[in-house]
């Protein structure tokens, strides 16, 4: 997932989404440990994008709390 297509979504959207990827990294560990996994590469991916995602929350947070004082 691109950081212009995160930047996009609503602080709820995000929210969800955060836990849906957490949820999947979860089982892409799982798959990896029994070997069940296709491509190592799909775990640093998803922790990638999970790292965007919470990056694109900070900052929309953060702006929102400025724009309330």
């Amino acid at each position: 997932m691109k950081f212009e297509e995160i930047k996009e979504l609503t602080s709820s959207e995000l929210r969800k989404r955060v836990v849906q990827l957490r949820e999947e990294l979860f089982e892409a560990r799982m798959k990896h440990s029994i070997g069940q996994l296709g491509s190592p590469l799909d775990i640093r991916h998803k922790r990638k994008d999970l790292a965007r995602l919470k990056t694109a929350l900070h900052m929309k947070l953060g702006s929102q709390k400025q724009k309330a004082k």
